[in-house]
């Protein structure tokens, strides 16, 4: 991380120390290569591996890579990988087997398999085995440690391996690279202590590390400083931020403290889990301007006694009456959620009670997911009652469902009145999104990427489109 004077900033010893790798790095690929050598990085996964591969970016670049969209074209590969769901790690594996011949023709290739996946020693292993053209593998633990592991494999030391136990503090000082200009990733938090019986993050990214809010406001003034329209806190469960921490600010002291800061800015945040979605959180977002409109609250399940199993630690009436509670505060909230069909011992009278609590919310958007079982995960071991055909049935059931209430939705919103950040373009029309997550086409508009404007819906044909005001 840079500060206002363009100074690295490292907050320990051992992050110097990883400085020095990457300057010894890059005097290495000066002599080795006559033009800059090209990284490519692939992210799977969620917006919090979206933002690790930011840093991961700005410590390649410390160590003198630039980088590129073509494989044929790099000289490092990187993939930041996911370990959630069995569909994500197949696309790893099989990603990662085309490298080899990539790796045949250019025998100086770096291949680099990092991430929750890598955390996994049973996924080390594998790799370790099967795939001996890999180069380093490392967990999330270690992200710092890039340019260390670079430059000791650059000096013939044997392929490195390096997923340890155990969640570190976040490392301060990271230099970033960001992918976007007015869109911003800010982490908060690492790590979880729910343990949702169907989940492997508490196993790969470790117990919950709160970053200090001085650290937190320090890097929120410098993506706005640098354009940021649009800054969207990241943790396993922002909620629970703070707990542990020197300060005794909460995650809603803190939404405010963003908030207060000046400049022209919306702040979004996720993943916020139920349990810990107070009162006061909610008065905070409803007293904050800068705070979208938008709460994504994952459920999971209608049924509590798929939540118990689930071991989400709320009941659907706990969940209901934060959602009336949110909705008086703020009568213009949307709601977003998660939900996975099919989970071990779920039959379809708790499927039912799904499709009735998605009817009483009435989400503008749901992330769906049929089950599957994450090995190491209790639910893994629990046994199923429903078949393959029988959850595909009631995902679709679902999403019919889902689709005429978002369509609703929009619909009763034409007419009203929004601020648009203008985020990209449909056919040379500008597309805005509102604070509450409306995504509206602006007919016969040119605008700029990262610009607000004020528009009135005027009507929906499967999509929403509006006018300027």
């Amino acid at each position: 991380m840079l500060d206002f004077n363009g100074n690295f900033m490292a907050d320990d010893a051992e992050l110097r120390e990883q400085f020095s790798f990457a300057l010894r790095v890059s005097e290495i690929l000066k002599t080795k290569y006559s033009t800059k050598p090209l990284a490519f990085v692939h992210t799977y996964g969620c917006q919090q591996n979206v933002s690790d591969s930011e840093r991961l970016k700005g410590l390649l670049e410390l160590m003198g890579y630039g980088f590129t969209e073509e494989l044929s074209e790099a000289q490092l590969v990187l993939y930041n990988t996911c370990a959630v769901r069995e569909h994500a790690e197949d696309r790893v594996f099989g990603n990662v087997g085309i490298l080899k011949a990539l790796k045949r023709e250019n025998p100086d290739l770096l291949i680099i398999v990092c991430g929750c996946m890598a955390q996994q020693p049973e996924v080390a292993e594998k790799i370790k085995k099967s795939y001996p053209y890999v180069d380093i593998l490392f967990g999330t633990h270690v992200r710092h440690r890039l340019p260390e592991f670079v430059y000791k494999r650059l000096n013939g030391s044997p392929r490195i391996f390096c997923n340890p136990d155990g969640a570190i503090p976040f490392k301060e000082g990271v230099p970033l690279r960001r992918d976007g200009t007015f869109k911003a990733w800010l982490p908060i938090m690492e790590g979880c202590n729910n343990f949702c019986s169907y989940c492997i993050v508490p196993y790969t990214r470790g117990r919950e590390v709160s970053r200090e809010p001085e650290a937190v406001l320090r890097e929120a003034k410098m993506l706005i400083v640098d354009g940021a329209k649009e800054i969207m806190l990241l943790g396993q469960n922002v909620n629970s931020y703070g707990k542990g921490n020197k300060c005794e600010m909460n995650f809603a002291g803190l939404l405010r403290a963003i908030n207060a800061l000046p400049g022209d800015f919306r702040i979004r945040f996720m993943t916020s889990h139920p349990k810990d979605c107070s009162e006061e959180l909610l008065v905070a977002m409803s007293e904050c301007e800068k705070v979208e409109r938008h709460l994504h609250l994952p459920v999971q399940s209608g049924s509590d006694r798929i939540l118990k199993a689930m071991n989400r630690v709320y009941d659907t009436e706990k969940y209901l009456s934060l959602v009336r509670r949110a909705r008086e505060l703020m009568p213009d909230i949307e709601f977003t959620s998660d939900i996975i069909v099919g989970f071990p011992g779920e039959t379809y009278e708790d499927f039912k009670c799904t499709l009735e609590l998605i009817k009483e919310v009435r989400y503008y958007a749901l992330f769906t997911f049929i089950f599957s079982p994450r090995p190491g995960t209790p639910a893994a071991k629990m046994p199923e009652v429903a078949t393959k055909a029988e959850k595909s049935k009631w995902f679709t059931e679902m999403l019919k469902v889902q689709e005429k209430i978002a369509e609703e939705i929009d619909k009763a919103a034409v007419g009203r009145k929004v601020r648009l950040l203008i985020e990209d373009e449909d056919n040379g029309r500008a597309v805005g999104r509102s604070s509450e997550n409306y995504v509206v086409i602006l007919d016969g508009e040119q605008l700029p990427l990262g610009e607000f404007v004020d528009a009135e819906i005027t009507h929906f044909d499967g999509k929403l489109h509006g006018k300027l005001i």
